[in-house]
């Protein structure tokens, strides 16, 4: 069993069985999870099948079967709010709220909803909506090719978040979706599938926190992103796990058409592990994909981000800005990954990451990479790790500032040019609130 999870529970093939008919999933839904937890009792853990990948995690003791499944709980007495970014109904186009695996609300603005823009949980959306999620749902699990933690997610999804705007549709408003799991030593495998048709726009925010105390928790999520051609959407991942939390084996996956835009933010400030995968695959010519990302290790946390710019086709443009921070005796690994496929001329891909170290235990890797198999483009890729510069803090000092404060403004600069992207004040002030929350 996993360290620290309860006696009870514990994940079989009747969980996913039982789960699934309490959802009232049609035979097709059923036969997915089937399928995927035949892949998870056949495959070996991740550091088997995907060695290079994963030599740099170490999981421990840690047993994915051994957890009890989050569900049914819809009592939001013990959530920690985490719905600070737009307080107000008229800030957002719409809300879900996940509890422990199920859904507990959710709300649409009129306007959004006459356009046909359809923002519902994923169980509800197999049920109303087949049509729409039977060719996309789960297309990323292809084992033996994805590992063990993927298979896992596949056969257990719960509190599933389904966006589909359509053809033409503009939400002005970004829709948001929070998810919270306050149950001691339980997972939760969390999925939202986006589907933006031609010509749509819109923009998704995802929060994610659990319980800052108890036995260990696990999550094991994935975002299939589907963008068709000329579609424009804005998509945000931020999490605030509790300290027991152990997300490990997450995805964020984009598709990109033709003309298509993607701009996506991921932040990780919490849980004791976090290991996530975010890729943005190219595959018509004129897309394009801005990939941000935000991590602050403090204690002991370990931060994991493996990055993915595939271009599949001509003309495309991808750019990577990830900055991390770590302190005390945090460890940080970004591994990204440019590839540029036969065929794909022309293309402009960038990828920068940056890190600074601010305790003598902390440590960060970063690791670029370049994949080119055609000509007649421009890859560039670099990344750079630093510690707090003691001039810099000697000449804030010799201006009446504070050594914390003059901390905090180094701190802060840093990941200046991330935040400066972020085109929501409300965002950014979370952002920078949180940020000097950690230098504490």
């Amino acid at each position: 069993m996993a360290s620290g999870s309860p006696g009870a529970g514990g994940l079989t093939r009747e969980t996913v069985e039982a789960m699934s008919a309490r959802m009232r999933e049609p035979d097709w839904a059923r036969a997915l999870r089937a399928a995927a937890w035949d892949a998870f009792e056949q495959l070996p853990m991740p550091q088997v099948t995907h060695p290079e990948k994963w030599r740099r995690t170490d999981l421990g003791d840690l047993d994915p079967g051994a957890f009890c499944l989050a569900g049914g709980n819809k009592d939001t007495a013990q959530m920690r709010f985490i719905g600070t970014i737009a307080r107000e109904v008229g800030e957002r186009a719409g809300l879900i709220t996940h509890v422990d695996g199920s859904l507990a609300a959710i709300e649409l603005m009129a306007e959004a909803a006459k356009q046909g823009v359809v923002f519902s949980d994923l169980a509800t959306a197999i049920r109303e909506h087949p049509d729409l999620v039977r060719d996309h749902l789960m297309t990323f699990v292809a084992p033996p090719d994805e590992h063990r933690f993927r298979a896992l997610h596949a056969a257990l999804w719960t509190g599933g978040t389904f966006l589909y705007v359509p053809k033409g549709a503009e939400v002005v408003l970004p829709l948001m979706s929070q998810t919270w799991l306050g149950i001691p030593g339980c997972a939760l495998f969390p999925h939202t599938l986006l589907i933006a048709e031609e010509g749509s726009s819109v923009t998704l925010i995802e929060l994610f926190a659990s319980a800052m105390d108890g036995p260990r928790t696990l999550s094991s999520g994935a975002v299939e992103l589907i963008l068709r051609a000329g579609a424009q959407v804005r998509y945000a991942a931020v999490q605030e796990w509790g300290p027991p939390m152990w997300e490990v084996g997450s995805l964020i996956r984009a598709h990109l058409d033709r003309d298509a835009s993607l701009r996506s933010l991921v932040v990780a400030l919490g849980g004791e592990l976090v290991k996530v995968d975010v890729e943005s695959q190219l595959l018509g010519p004129g897309a394009s994909s801005e990939m941000l990302g935000v991590y602050f290790g403090t204690g002991g946390q370990q931060v994991i981000f493996h990055t993915l710019q595939e271009h599949r086709a001509p003309s495309t443009s991808s750019d990577l800005l990830y900055r991390g921070a770590v302190k005390d005796t945090a460890r940080a690994v970004f591994s990204g990954l440019i590839r540029v496929d036969p065929g794909a001329r022309k293309t402009n891909a960038f990828q920068v990451n940056r890190n600074l170290i601010l305790s003598r235990g902390a440590r960060s890797d970063s690791i670029p990479m370049l994949e080119i198999m055609a000509d007649d483009l421009r890859c560039t890729h670099g990344s750079a790790t630093s510690h707090l510069d003691d001039e810099q803090i000697f000449y804030l000092m010799s201006r009446g500032i504070s050594r914390k404060r003059a901390a905090f403004m180094i701190v802060g600069g840093f990941f200046a040019d991330i935040f400066d992207r972020i085109p929501s004040e409300r965002v950014r002030s979370y952002l920078r609130a949180r940020v000097a929350e950690k230098m504490i």
